[in-house]
């Protein structure tokens, strides 16, 4: 989700990658916390029961909870650091052979340019 929202903010206004990913990271945070929250909450009151025959419900639910919170952490802070990386090397840009950001043009001509 901040990926699609940082490209819809570069080709629309303009922006740096690295102020459009800011840009999408304030916009996105709150969907994507609402979504492992609920995921989470769900989760804890169904793995903290303990019912006769079903050992495996509380381990089960920890370790969705952990891998839910591992996933959040890497998600927040990775996400954006991978995506201004991979602009600063113009890796993005030789992928897509045509870059629609109009800052990004020339670079994808030169990227052509040695390519060829």
């Amino acid at each position: 989700m901040m990926i699609d929202v940082a490209l819809e903010v570069e080709r629309t206004q303009g922006k740096k990658p690295v102020d459009a990913i800011y840009e999408a990271c304030l916009l996105s945070f709150r969907p994507i916390m609402m979504t492992t929250m609920a995921a989470l909450l769900g989760r804890t009151a169904a793995g903290a029961r303990h019912r006769d025959g079903l050992r495996t419900a509380p381990a089960l639910g920890i370790t969705i909870v952990g891998g839910l919170i591992v996933s959040q952490a890497l998600t927040l802070f990775t996400t954006p650091v991978v995506y201004v990386y991979l602009d600063r090397y113009g890796w993005r840009c030789a992928v897509e052979k045509v870059c629609p950001c109009p800052a990004r043009r020339g670079q994808a001509r030169l990227i052509r340019r040695i390519s060829a």
